[in-house]
């Protein structure tokens, strides 16, 4: 185990959430009067930045916004969470990306429309000026929210410097093998492991079928989030069911994924075994649901490994 926080670099986007309550997903060309809404911070790789550091890792995070009031909430944010932001650069030809959530009032799932914006015109040459601080770092995350070949770019340097690297494959697209064989943990849901596998997971089972079947395209290690089932990590040839964090009433679901990922990051680079460190970021993702709103939600690393009680002194003679 490490002696000093775990350091990680997230690469990603930020956007502007508007989350919207509602009792049902509208049609095309229908209206459905919501209860609730609220704007906040959002976007995977911003989301998973705020989560590992509230966990108690040094985050440094490698993203792209525009010149306006979005880009000053961003900033104000990781201010506040102690995010690093030297490599968080900044143009005045796109805005900051935004996403659109509808969550569920009921049962808190959520259907999101992403805008990456100004994150889309983050370049290799901006991941390249980070690539020391990359080299230095314990591990590697990124997502699926930035072109397919920045992802790329980013993996292979850290590859390049022997630093772990996690892919949280989302939003769900088909990946090459090429990509794949540079990951050494891949984060997926159920329906983003089927789209890479083509493998319908409905339980345990099918989802090891589906961890056995990116193993064998190259990923280093496989963990497949279960939902209330918990999740399925996979590494060496053997699948273990780690089970979920029941922390009380679901209430939202969105971000859920980010705080996985980023919990199960920071674990490993801590120097926690695979199981181990699923079972660390199922706690940190159960309580992370019991809240509304993504980075707001992030649990801090005393509410997932609260304190041991201390031990009462024998009474005296």
């Amino acid at each position: 185990m490490l002696d000093r926080p775990p350091s990680l670099v997230v690469l990603g986007i930020y956007a502007a959430d508007l989350t919207l309550l509602t009792p049902r997903l509208p049609a095309w060309g229908e209206t459905v009067l919501g209860s609730a809404a609220r704007l906040g911070p959002g976007g995977k790789g911003s989301n998973q930045a705020v989560a590992a550091a509230r966990l108690g890792a040094r985050v440094a995070l490698l993203a792209k916004l525009g010149a306006d009031p979005f880009a000053a909430a961003a900033r104000a944010l990781y201010a506040a969470e102690g995010v690093e932001t030297e490599f968080v650069f900044e143009t005045t030809t796109a805005a900051t990306g935004t996403a659109a959530i509808l969550v569920d009032a009921a049962r808190g799932e959520n259907a999101i429309v992403v805008v990456p914006g100004a994150a889309a015109a983050l370049g290799a040459e901006e991941i390249a000026l980070a690539e020391g601080r990359i080299a230095a770092a314990d591990g590697f995350l990124t997502q699926l929210e930035l072109p397919t070949a920045l992802v790329a770019d980013g993996l292979s340097r850290a590859r390049r410097h022997g630093v772990r690297t996690l892919l949280n494959p989302a939003p769900a697209a088909p990946l090459e093998d090429t990509l794949l064989a540079m990951v050494d943990v891949l984060t997926p849901n159920e329906s983003e492991a089927e789209t890479l596998t083509g493998i319908a997971i409905d339980g345990p089972e099918a989802a090891a079928r589906a961890a056995a079947a990116l193993a064998a395209r190259g990923v280093g290690a496989v963990v497949i989030t279960l939902g209330p089932r918990g999740a399925l990590a996979f590494a060496e040839g053997t699948a273990r069911l780690v089970p979920a964090h029941q922390a009380g009433a679901v209430v939202d679901t969105t971000g859920a994924g980010d705080c996985f990922s980023a919990a199960l990051a920071v674990a490993l680079a801590e120097g926690q075994p695979l199981a181990a460190a699923a079972a660390f970021a199922c706690r940190a993702a159960g309580i992370q649901v019991t809240r509304p709103g993504t980075a707001p939600a992030m649990p801090y690393r005393r509410e997932v490994t609260p304190p041991a009680p201390a031990r009462s002194s024998p009474p005296r003679a």
